[in-house]
């Protein structure tokens, strides 16, 4: 199974190829990946809570769709450990729209014949990320009165899976 690469390597913000399109001419992307994140909105959305706290970034950056997952997995877990199903609402404000491509390059005996230098070097599809301006909101968890702690918590614990440094505020 092939490894993904090191988040530092798609870090930096550029410009986003999302084109796609049903005539194939007019697509920018010719291929376009599974998303991974399962869920965006987790938890009783119907309720009504009393307070909301939100993580937001501190730089721009870009934040791949497998930490994102993580993050959805980590805090949803803690929070219908701790607090049950139905007595919070969580949800990701970000989707990874950009895609994300490599150019293959190989090295050792009969490289020559493999590689095609800069030639076609657009390179293929590994995966998708979302595009993150600095003071932006990632992710959101709404609850009752007396939870706070626990949802704090929560976002703390998914903001360690993101590569970036994020603060909770709340609304």
């Amino acid at each position: 199974m092939a490894k993904v690469r090191k988040g530092c390597a798609y870090r930096r913000l550029e410009r986003p190829y999302t084109r796609h399109s049903k005539y194939k001419r007019a697509s920018f992307v010719k291929a376009k990946p599974n998303i991974i994140v399962v869920k965006f909105d987790m938890g009783n959305a119907s309720k009504d809570y009393e307070e909301k706290l939100e993580l937001k970034v501190k730089e721009s950056i870009q934040i791949r769709q497998n930490s994102i997952e993580a993050a959805r997995q980590t805090c949803n877990r803690y929070l219908e450990k701790t607090l049950g199903k139905g007595n919070f609402h969580f949800r990701i404000r970000i989707y990874p729209h950009h895609i994300l491509r490599e150019n293959p390059l190989a090295s050792g005996a009969g490289a020559d014949r493999m590689s095609t230098g800069m030639k076609c070097s657009f390179g293929k599809v590994i995966g998708a990320a979302a595009q993150v301006k600095k003071g932006q909101t990632v992710l959101e968890v709404r609850y009752n009165k007396g939870q706070k702690l626990v949802a704090k918590e929560a976002l703390r614990r998914a903001s360690q899976k993101f590569s970036c440094s994020c603060q909770t505020v709340e609304v």
